[in-house]
């Protein structure tokens, strides 16, 4: 499959290595066509490794990962809205504020959240919310983190599809679809108490499990 990376930074640079290593054909976007992480990351990569714009891994990818900060996603996404029409967009994204400092606040939440602003901003794609409640390491290898759960919420029934499978090839195997995309709103307010539990562990192997009765 092709797969669109918006983003060079350390969680764009994890999707996109382990999705090449599974043998997906992976570009990853920026602002400019030589950037300069982009180009490491190609070039330890492999074959399945390409670089170029945010509007060249938009149009090049069948679904497109954005794996933007916050501040800055939402005016990518409305660059590439025409690109990403009709395609799957997977927002890995959180609202983080860091304008007061550590820790970080939360931008938007309670009634609105990052996810359905990407959905308005891209009306024409299939937006899913999901991979926002770890870090990377613990995205492309979940038993690092201990198989954790991952939640997931969109409003296309076969996007969700989709992401489910690419999702079992990362490695995780409890999946939960928690509905539609306002549904981002409660995935990403856990960040603050993800933080906060990364502060009480020294580390960041590791993710919230939901245990059934």
């Amino acid at each position: 499959m092709k797969i669109g990376i918006l983003g060079t930074g350390m969680v764009g640079e994890a999707l996109g290595t382990k999705l090449a290593q599974l043998g997906h054909q992976v570009k990853m976007g920026s602002r400019t066509a030589n950037n300069e992480s982009a180009a490491k990351w190609v070039k330890a990569g492999g074959a399945n490794a390409s670089q170029g714009t945010f509007t060249d891994a938009a149009g090049f990818g069948e679904i497109v990962f954005v794996c933007l900060k916050g501040e800055i996603a939402l005016e990518v996404v409305r660059s590439v809205s025409a690109t990403v029409a009709g395609k799957v967009v997977v927002d890995v994204s959180n609202p983080l504020d860091f304008s007061k400092g550590m820790p970080p606040s939360l931008a938007i939440c309670n009634t609105n959240s990052l996810g359905e602003e990407v959905q308005k901003a891209l009306p024409s794609a299939k937006v899913v919310k999901t991979l926002n409640i770890v870090n990377c390491e613990v995205m492309v290898e979940p038993a690092k983190g201990g198989n954790p759960t991952m939640l997931m919420c969109g409003n296309d029934p076969e996007a969700k599809a989709k992401i489910v499978a690419l999702l079992k090839g990362l490695g995780w195997r409890d999946i939960i679809d928690l509905g539609d995309i306002t549904k981002a709103r409660g995935t990403e307010m856990l960040l603050p108490l993800w933080l906060n539990l990364m502060g009480v562990f020294g580390n960041v192997r590791f993710g919230f499990k939901i245990v059934r009765g």
